[in-house]
């Protein structure tokens, strides 16, 4: 027997191959359709950004800050986060090269020795006589048997699509964890920097009122300065020393966050970043883009797009049980009592079956399974609606807090600069003989408590840009 059969029925299979049940996916719906035509973002004129497109990878290197450089690039390399998100897409890269490896036949090869000494074998194998006395038989086959699912009406080809999309939101998920991860490392490290710069700032502002009592100690001595004055000036400098303690506390904790977030066990960054470093340099020129290429860029929208077009081809996938389903059995091989003849032309046996399957009464079962995957493509519409709104919030709320930010360090500047005046007016007068040294002690203690407040908008404002950089979905590379 030839393999016209096999040949014939994989030709009838290649002929139906276009046939795949199921809707074919036509996109996401347009969740922000004026968003998408918008050139500007809403809250744009409120900050000091460009339109200009922001580069999707390493925004952070624009602060100019080495050590932050190295943290970012030790997170996104390290960290048991990034990781698991690693693993979670090998995985579904695996599941998919599994899915494309069920379209093709699956073929197994064969090898039979038998032997067997039996009465009444004889006859059997022209030994003995009469047929009445023990023989032996050996028997010899080696062969290939395949079987091959045709998929005429694309169930498999839908499990395949459905998981090429999985695979792609693994990816775009690693993405959107690049993203978070950046940020969360570069907030940390900002806070990290405040709270050393406060410390500093604490314990000069400790000193300064130190000497403020001390003098008022001695007037007091000389009858100029009542008790109410030096308690409320020693109740100020407790208070500030006080603030020292749990400020010493939040370094630790930074510290520690930073090592995790590195992939490191708390306390591996002490050395390298307990002492005090100023704040990094914000850029001087912040790029946003528009709307429509913000949804383009976020990986937690494209992980949602790609979740939706998996949910979507589940539905053929579940569907294409509703119809038969017709596998090919094939089988070639030999077959002797002779080793030696084992490959002779007349010992050569070919099987070509088709088996047809068809599940007629399965009781509601597949039609509650495509009810269930129309539901979990509705429930992917809902959540890719719902990611596309919540990107286009986050980024119109990132830039309202950075613009008005920025707008209260300019005013924290204005009230700093104008504290400076005042200490060097005082300065002069102290020189002249003009003004006491408590004056100039309480000037000098009012210009830290200024610088203490513009440090902290300034370190707020990195923080708001950090979150803008986050909202616009900016710190992740391809994965190869």
């Amino acid at each position: 027997m030839r393999f016209d059969l096999l040949l014939s029925s994989a030709a009838v299979a290649v002929l139906l191959a276009g046939c795949a049940v199921g809707p074919d996916y036509q996109g996401p719906p347009d969740a922000a359709p004026s968003a998408r035509q918008a050139r500007d973002f809403h809250r744009a004129s409120l900050a000091p950004v460009e339109n200009g497109q922001p580069a999707a990878a390493s925004w952070w290197k624009a602060l100019n800050d080495p050590e932050l450089d190295r943290l970012v690039t030790r997170a996104l390399s390290g960290s048991p986060t990034i990781k698991a998100a690693e693993a979670r897409l090998r995985e579904a890269r695996a599941t998919l090269h599994q899915q494309k490896a069920n379209e093709l036949p699956t073929v197994a090869g064969n090898a039979l020795y038998l032997h067997t000494n039996a009465p009444g074998l004889g006859s059997l194998t022209g030994g003995g006589s009469g047929g009445s006395g023990s023989s032996s038989l050996n028997l010899y086959s080696v062969g290939f048997d395949a079987t091959w699912e045709l998929d005429i009406f694309g169930g498999t080809r839908r499990a395949v699509e459905a998981a090429s999309a999985r695979a792609e939101a693994s990816e775009a998920d690693l993405q959107d964890l690049h993203v978070s991860l950046a940020a969360e490392v570069v907030q940390a490290y900002i806070g990290l920097r405040d709270e050393q710069q406060r410390l500093v700032l604490a314990k000069q502002s400790a000193v300064l009122e130190q000497q403020v009592l001390d003098l008022t100690e001695q007037r007091r001595a000389h009858g100029a300065a009542s008790d109410a004055d030096v308690e409320r000036l020693r109740t100020q400098l407790e208070t500030t020393r006080g603030t020292a303690i749990p400020l010493q506390a939040q370094v630790d904790a930074s510290l520690d966050q930073l090592a995790v977030l590195t992939g490191q066990e708390p306390g591996a960054l002490d050395a390298e970043l307990s002492a005090s470093s100023p704040l990094p340099n914000l850029p001087a020129h912040v790029a946003v883009g528009d709307p429509a290429s913000l949804l383009r860029r976020r990986p937690d929208i494209r992980k949602a797009e790609r979740d939706l077009a998996a949910s979507n081809a589940q539905i053929g996938q579940q569907i294409a049980n509703y119809f038969p389903k017709v596998n090919l059995l094939g089988d070639v091989g030999w077959g002797s009592t002779d080793l030696g003849r084992l490959f002779d032309g007349g010992n050569f046996t070919p099987v070509v079956a088709p088996i047809l399957q068809w599940n007629i009464l399965d009781f509601g079962r597949t039609a509650a399974k495509v009810d269930q995957a129309r539901a979990g493509r509705d429930e992917a519409i809902a959540n890719y609606q719902s990611a596309v709104l919540s990107a286009l919030q986050d980024a119109e709320t990132a830039l309202s807090r950075y613009g008005h930010q920025r707008d209260n360090v300019v005013s924290l500047a204005r009230i700093k600069a104008s504290a400076d005046r005042t200490l060097a007016l005082t300065r002069q007068r102290y020189a002249a003989g003009a003004a006491s040294q408590i004056e100039l002690v309480d000037d000098m203690r009012s210009q830290l408590e200024a610088a203490q407040n513009l440090a902290a908008g300034q370190a707020q404002l990195l923080t708001d840009y950090a979150s803008l950089q986050k909202s616009l979905g900016l710190g992740w590379q391809a994965q190869a």
